[in-house]
């Protein structure tokens, strides 16, 4: 397979109807349509129910059917569990409150999963592309839910796998950004700046944006300068194409 990017919107719903719209026109224009990915929360904490906004779900729909790949993103998207340890530091460190799927029990992650999937899938009229939990962070319970599960992909912060049999079909880092304050976004710039000169050697390149990134104009310049980047040396395709490369090996 020839080098490939991978552009993915997350935390897709009625709840950022307005951002998710600028950013999927901003990825159509750079990269000549629709070829992104969309990541899909049922009920963004508890307070937007993709099931109760027929709009929306219309909207999604169009999408699929122009190609773009709908991923289940958790449910709720709101972390609530109480945590120690390693997974005390990523809760606090890798994301503010939102990494749903890293303190359930492998029954409970499997039900929101299960659910979630086929909330999406009804919704879009074919299957889901695969699930990301939110903010990329699995515990252990997500983890063994998910290598149960009938999800052809997965994806963390350094790689996708093929959740069945634990296949990885990509490595490297995500390139996404963070809005939450000054310093996380001075950070991602600068990161998503040297990923600009740096990981033009990597197979697969991952980009993410969120709806927060709307709010931050420099953050917005730097998406459209990383993407250019890629972009104009690589084509966009699609996550689907990590199987099928799988699956000629």
């Amino acid at each position: 397979m020839s080098k490939l990017l991978l552009a993915s919107i997350h935390d897709v719903g009625p709840r950022f109807e307005r951002e998710v719209d600028r950013l999927a026109d901003q990825l159509s224009r750079i990269l000549g349509g629709p070829k992104f990915a969309m990541l899909v929360v049922p009920d963004h904490w508890g307070e937007a129910p993709l099931a109760q906004a027929p709009a929306f779900q219309r909207r999604l729909r169009d999408w699929a059917d122009a190609g773009v790949e709908m991923f289940v993103h958790g449910w709720f998207h709101k972390d609530l569990a109480d945590h120690n340890g390693a997974a005390s530091f990523k809760a606090k460190h890798m994301t503010a409150g939102e990494g749903e799927f890293l303190g359930l029990t492998r029954a409970v992650a499997a039900q929101r999963m299960t659910d979630g999937k086929a909330l999406i899938e009804d919704v879009i009229g074919r299957p889901a592309a695969g699930f990301i939990a939110p903010a990329w962070l699995y515990g252990e319970g997500a983890r063994e839910a998910l290598a149960a599960s009938d999800f052809a992909l997965a994806e963390g912060h350094f790689r996708v796998w093929r959740p069945q049999d634990g296949q990885v079909l990509a490595r490297g880092p995500v390139i996404t950004w963070a809005s939450r304050s000054t310093g996380r976004q001075r950070s991602s710039r600068f990161f998503a700046g040297l990923a600009r000169q740096a990981l033009h050697g990597q197979r697969v390149v991952r980009i993410a944006v969120h709806p927060g990134d709307t709010t931050v104009p420099a953050l917005i310049d730097s998406i459209e300068a990383t993407f250019g980047a890629f972009a104009a040396r690589r084509p966009a395709g699609r996550y689907a194409d990590l199987l099928a490369k799988a699956g000629a090996q």
